[in-house]
């Protein structure tokens, strides 16, 4: 009559098998984070630069900036507000108005998230 023996793994195996996972974790996961961070700024400075664009579009149809940013909204020089990437809101742009107050209120746009990007420059620098 034959024994049956037990099969399975023992604590020793699930330890390696538990530590090399553990290590490949700890390659892996900085890594991901550090590609979501520099996919978020490649957004924000996508945005900042469409925005930017509208904003001068508008300048050169009406020879004045808009009064606000929704305003490129409604006269149709953007579909919607992007969303800041980092703060995931439309409305925590920080606006920058012109020098002349009767030019409109609208010269430029930052981002309104705290915090520094990849190459060392602050977002609301760009």
């Amino acid at each position: 009559m034959k024994t049956q023996q037990a099969r399975g793994f023992t604590l020793i195996e699930l330890m390696v098998v538990m530590s090399i996972i553990a290590l490949l974790l700890t390659i892996a996961v900085p890594r991901y984070l550090s590609s979501v961070e520099r996919s978020k700024e490649a957004v924000l400075q996508s945005d900042l630069f469409i925005m930017r664009e509208a904003i001068d579009k508008y300048y050169g149809d009406r020879a004045r900036y808009p009064d606000a940013l929704e305003q490129l909204v409604t006269d149709k020089y953007l579909r919607s507000l992007p969303q800041d990437p980092f703060t995931e809101s439309s409305t925590t742009w920080v606006v920058v108005p012109p020098d002349d107050p009767a030019k409109g209120g609208v010269f430029d746009v930052k981002s309104g998230a705290e915090g520094e990007a990849q190459d060392g420059s602050r977002y609301q620098e760009w």
